[in-house]
Parts: structure tokens; C-alpha cells; sequence
């Protein structure tokens, strides 16, 4: 009974004059540590004795905005700015007379219920402006404290807002359902030197749910099933990622269309000190695992009214405002999708990529790994319509301000047949008969020409000359074109006869201002292939001048269909009024009432 009555006297006196002690002391530690820019508080604390526990209540930390502006002016100010505010802290399991006797202070466990965490960036500075102090922190508190250790801290439903103000406008981030779990924080004489902990913790693991948001454009919406980042692997691993455009995306914005979703992206190596300090994105490797991306030509746009230039890769990634290092991101089972609509025939045509696998190296725009190596390179593995395998070789050039860039590629057997759901809507062709055995391409390019060589080898090709047919919205054959195109155009093989050398052309197409990347890759593919199958330039004029000879034919003989209907309907009229006189003649007492 009096050891009872000696703890509830000292809870007494902890909880009644221990608490302001405590208040008074984190507020002064604090704004002594952080040059007066923070303040600290809490309202309340309450010491349990026997259960061996702390609970503190409504802890905030505060900027104060005058201290930062003068920090500012001064060039000392962060670059993140921190607003925090905890509902309930819970400290379990304190060993008081470690920490008397041993000077050893030790918990088992911390938590943090609820806590809003509101963080403000701005680029002031690109290094450290504190004062240095080479000191470790056990090197600073080894005069009171042997060690410090803390077996596990929980943040759990946590409430994180990021306002980034780097850029034009505010960019605002939230993230909620987010959980913290940090384990064995341990500060002695053997861990002060020890790089394999991150803030002294052997793991920080980060977890997030069902985060969803929009770009800065709002145009698009963008959604993450699961994250979760952990420091003792440095590996971020993200699930269930979707971007998709809003509803009415064309209605607000001449730009082209996208979308992706990806299983799983595996960042491994991630320097988030970086990142969140400096905007470093630093990672060793990347990982897609399986998606798909797809791209859709704006048909609203006008023409030539923006240059598309950055839609290419290099000059995006010169764009983006973060500091990019990337060793090498790794593609698994992607499907890609490309579609346009073609004016003339009223309707879309799509280019697909299926499986595709593969590598990009160097993914930079950081200045000093351009001067070491200013060329980002992609080996890339595919399924051209789902069928005829596709190997490419990309080489860009980071540093070039007309994005130069170079291509090759090699498509193995298919059946041209396949190639219709584009060739169709997109040429007004549609291949009856025909088989590629290969086709082999090399090209130097960039934002404003593309040239290369063509190879195709092909057997037994036919095909049938489409037209819109306005009145059921489809597409319709053109007899005389298809005949005239199928005996006096087309190459149907290549080579023309066994054992002689193939055709292969050499290519200089022009690229126009408002062709994006995608598009004048492979309209420059397309530039070497027609004259490989006899449908060069002077045949594409010749054929241009029949079909509107044909068309002029027509509408000649529908002028003069009309012309005779015309004189056949007058004939009928003037007959009619020459029986009506003869009966008016042969019955003249008949005569029409006078008017009134």
C-alpha cells in the first residue's frame, strides 16, 4: 500500500509539474536548434508510472514566416518548410532507471495517432547552408546519454499535404491512409558510423493506399493502389498504377491524348534524401512490369498550330524541372497502341505494339552525367499488330537542341493482312493477299528530317483501293483504281524473281511542324516502304491523276444522265399539254366559272 500510494504521489507530481517542465524544454530546444525559425508545443502529458508510459496531447510544430523570409534574404533559408501537428502520442514501455542509472534512455515503442503533416517547398538553395558541425549525433549527446533506443515508432493514418512552388504555380499533393513504421532507432558509439541505417533506423517503411490525384493541367487523374518505399532496401514499389484523361479531354485542349496502366513499378536504389531535398531523382534501375500505354492523334487540332517538338524523348526529359539520373529502366509485357483518324475516310486506324520487352540506358538530364555521356540508348523487343517480331535500337542525343536521334529495326514473316486495321481507315488500302518476309530499316532523324534506308521482301501482294462511301459512313471499293493499281503499280514481289537482288530505297522526308514523334517515326517508315511495293512518288501523282480523271469521267456522266432525264421529263410535259389542248379542242362548250 505505500509503494501504491509513493506512485500515485510521484504521477501526481509528474503529470502536475513535470508537464509545463517538459513544454518549456521542447519549445526551447527546438527554437535554439532551428536558428528560431521553429516553434514547438503541446497542450498536456500524462506519465503513468507502473504501465511505464508517456502520453503527450496535441503536439504542433510551427514555422514562424517572419524568421523564414529573413532566413531567405540572407540565402538560409530550407527548401521545405514543415507544418506538424499530432493528436496523441503515446511513448510505451520506458525504462526510468536505465535511464538514472545507466544513462541509457530505451523505449519499446512510439506512436503517433493522426498526425497532419503539411510540407512547403521552394528551391532556396541547391547545398547545405547550416554551419557545419562534423560531430555525430551520439558525439553530441554522449556527455548525458550513453545510448539512445527506441524498438519501434508507428505513424499511423497519417494526413500528408506537399505544396511544391518551384514552379509557376502551386502544385499540391495530399495523401491520406498512409502509414510510417520505424524500427530499432539506435544511437550508440557503434552505430554513429554506420551507412547502412537510414536516420539512424535500421528500416523506415512507408505505405500508402488508394491514392488518387490530378496533373497540374487538370486534364488528367491519375491513381496508385499501393505504395510502399522502404530505406533499409531503397526500393520504392508502386501497384496498380492508372493515368487517364478526363472526360471532354478534347474540348479543353488541342493536345494529343494518352494513357497507361502498370501492374507494378519497382524503383530500386531510390536516394530519397535527394529527391526531397533537392529534387534529385537518382535511381539505379526502374522496372515496368506489365501495362499498356496508348495514344490517341487529337483530330480537333489545327494545322501547323503548335510545333510538337516536345513530344520527343530527349526534349521531354530536357523539360522536366527535377534533376534526372536513372541507370537504366527495365520494360516487361507492355502493349502499346497508336491511333489517328484520318479526315478523308471519317475514321481511326490502330497501330499496335504487343509484349514488348526491353532496356533504356542513360536516362539523364543532370549536366555533369551529360558530360560524360550525353547519348540515352533503348533495346527494345516487340509484336508488330500482335504477330511479325519486332526488334528496335534507339540512340538519343540528350544534348542536341534539334533532338537528333537514330533508329533501327528489323520486323521478321507476317501476313500483311494483319497490317488492315490501319492500312485501311489510314491509306484507304486494304491488303488482300501478301506476306513480308522481312523488313529491315536504318535511319538518322530529328525535329526536323528524317533519312534512311528501306528494305522490304514480300511475296504475292494485292490489294483493293478504298473510298469513303458518305452515305453508310463506310469504306467502299474503287474497281478501276484497284484493277489499274494491282496491273500497273504495285511491285507484287520483292525481289521481282528468285535469286535476284532486292529492292531496298533511300529516304528524305520533311517533317511538318505539328507531326509528333510517334507519328513521324513511322510516317518516315512508310516513306521508304511505298516505293518498295512500286508506289513511289511519280506513281502516287499518276494515280492521284487517274482517280480524278475517273472522278471527273463520273460526274460527266452523271451531268449528262441528268441532262437526259432533264429533256425526257420536258418532252412528257410539252405531250401532256398538247392532249389537254386537243381535248379542250374537241369539247369547246366547256369552259372554266368566272371569278367572282
Amino acid at each position: 500500500m505505500i509503494l501504491v500510494v509513493i506512485g500515485l504521489v510521484l504521477g501526481y507530481f509528474f503529470n502536475e509539474h513535470w508537464s509545463p517542465i517538459l513544454a518549456k524544454k521542447l519549445h526551447d530546444e527546438v527554437l535554439k536548434s532551428s536558428d528560431s525559425l521553429y516553434n514547438a508545443n503541446f497542450t498536456s502529458a500524462e506519465f503513468h508510472l507502473f504501465q511505464g508510459k508517456v502520453v503527450i496531447f496535441n503536439i504542433t510544430l510551427k514555422a514562424d514566416t517572419a524568421v523564414y523570409v529573413r532566413l531567405k534574404k540572407r540565402g538560409l533559408a530550407p527548401n521545405n518548410l514543415l507544418d506538424l501537428h499530432v493528436k496523441r502520442l503515446v511513448i510505451n514501455h520506458i525504462h526510468p532507471f536505465k535511464l538514472y542509472f545507466q544513462h541509457i534512455l530505451d523505449f519499446e515503442q512510439i506512436v503517433l495517432s493522426a498526425p497532419e503533416i503539411h510540407i512547403s517547398y521552394q528551391l532556396n538553395h541547391t547545398k547545405d547552408t547550416t554551419q557545419k558541425d562534423n560531430r555525430t549525433v551520439w558525439q553530441k549527446i554522449s556527455k548525458s546519454l550513453h545510448s539512445v533506443h527506441i524498438g519501434d515508432i508507428f505513424l499511423n493514418d497519417v494526413q500528408f499535404r506537399y505544396d511544391d512552388m518551384s514552379g509557376n504555380k502551386v502544385e499540391v499533393s495530399e495523401l491520406k491512409q498512409m502509414d510510417v513504421h520505424a524500427s530499432d532507432l539506435l544511437i550508440d558509439s557503434l552505430t554513429q558510423t554506420d551507412t547502412s541505417r537510414f536516420l539512424l533506423c535500421k528500416d523506415i517503411v512507408t505505405e500508402l493506399n488508394d491514392y488518387t490525384g490530378k496533373t497540374p493541367s487538370g486534364l488528367y487523374t491519375y491513381t496508385i493502389k499501393y505504395l510502399k518505399l522502404s530505406s533499409r532496401t531503397y526500393k520504392l514499389n508502386a501497384e496498380g498504377i492508372d493515368l487517364k484523361p478526363r472526360s471532354g479531354f478534347f474540348d479543353k485542349t488541342h493536345n494529343d491524348k494518352y494513357s497507361f496502366h502498370l501492374d507494378s513499378v519497382e524503383l530500386n536504389r531510390f536516394d530519397y534524401l535527394s529527391y526531397h531535398k533537392y529534387r534529385r531523382f537518382n535511381v539505379e534501375s526502374i522496372v515496368l512490369d506489365r501495362g499498356s500505354f496508348s495514344l490517341f492523334t487529337n483530330p480537333n487540332r489545327e494545322p501547323n498550330s503548335n510545333d510538337k517538338i516536345r513530344s520527343f524523348p530527349n526534349v521531354v526529359l530536357s523539360t522536366i524541372p527535377a534533376n534526372i539520373k536513372v541507370d537504366s529502366i527495365i520494360v516487361r509485357h507492355l502493349n502499346i497502341d497508336y491511333t489517328e483518324l484520318n479526315q478523308r475516310s471519317k475514321q481511326t486506324g490502330t497501330i499496335t505494339f504487343n509484349n514488348t520487352n526491353g532496356k533504356f540506358f542513360n536516362i539523364t538530364n543532370n549536366a555533369l552525367s551529360l558530360q560524360k555521356n550525353n547519348t540515352a540508348t533503348a533495346r527494345l523487343t516487340t509484336y508488330f499488330m500482335g504477330r511479325g517480331e519486332l526488334s528496335l535500337v534507339f540512340g538519343f542525343n540528350l544534348n542536341d537542341k534539334d533532338a537528333a536521334y537514330t533508329y533501327k529495326g528489323t520486323l521478321g514473316k507476317m501476313n500483311l493482312k494483319l497490317v488492315n486495321p490501319a492500312a485501311m481507315p489510314l491509306g484507304m488500302v486494304k491488303i488482300n493477299e501478301g506476306t513480308l518476309n522481312q523488313l529491315e530499316f536504318d535511319f538518322k532523324a530529328n525535329s526536323h528530317q528524317s533519312n534512311g534506308r528501306v528494305t522490304a521482301l514480300y511475296n504475292n501482294l494485292k490489294v483493293t483501293v478504298l473510298k469513303p462511301d458518305t452515305d453508310n459512313a463506310k469504306l467502299k471499293r474503287q474497281t478501276i483504281a484497284s484493277l489499274y493499281a494491282n496491273i500497273f503499280i504495285l511491285k507484287h514481289n520483292n525481289p521481282d524473281n528468285e535469286g535476284e537482288a532486292p529492292r531496298s530505297f533511300n529516304v528524305n522526308f520533311q517533317r511538318p511542324a505539328d507531326m509528333s514523334f510517334f507519328k513521324f517515326t513511322w510516317q518516315s517508315l512508310l516513306a521508304g516502304i511505298k516505293p518498295s511495293v512500286g508506289y513511289d512518288k511519280n506513281k502516287q501523282e499518276a494515280t492521284k491523276a487517274l482517280v480524278a480523271n475517273i472522278v471527273i469521267k463520273k460526274q460527266e456522266r452523271i451531268m449528262k444522265r441528268a441532262e437526259r432525264k432533264a429533256r425526257r421529263a420536258e418532252r412528257r410535259e410539252k405531250r401532256a399539254e398538247k392532249k389537254a389542248q386537243k381535248e379542250a379542242d374537241k369539247n369547246p362548250e366547256v369552259q372554266e366559272p368566272e371569278n367572282n
